[in-house]
């Protein structure tokens, strides 16, 4: 038996606002969407690189104001992107912690995405 990736589920509370976030500035590909009937909650899946991230408005699949630690190799190269596009409720920031750098940035649901070059 193996292990495989784990994949976090985000609580999202509206889809264009998280497309706007997860896929216009974060630069997540959208690779699936589901709903049971066209007026029911979604469920998607985004990825980038080889991070897959599951959207889900079903209030049962998780809790807002998680943290989803993502390892980055070249972290200023990543805040250099973001810091290019215009997304009005972010201006994320490096800092040095004790076990490398990282820079978080909340999305309009209050989960945090943890970016951290490990070293």
């Amino acid at each position: 038996m193996t292990l495989q990736d784990a994949i976090p589920i985000l609580r999202i509370f509206s889809v264009e606002k998280a497309y706007e976030f997860y896929v216009d500035y974060l630069g997540f590909t959208l690779e699936w969407e589901h709903r049971f009937a066209d007026d029911l909650p979604l469920y998607a899946q985004i990825k980038r690189g080889s991070v897959v991230l599951h959207l889900s408005e079903h209030h049962g699949d998780s809790t807002p104001g998680s943290t989803v630690f993502v390892p980055v190799d070249d972290i200023d190269a990543l805040h250099r992107e973001l810091l290019g596009k215009t997304y009005r409720y972010a201006r994320p920031g490096v800092e040095e912690v004790g076990w490398g750098r990282q820079m978080q940035i909340a999305d309009p649901f209050g989960n945090r995405l943890r970016f951290c070059q490990l070293g």
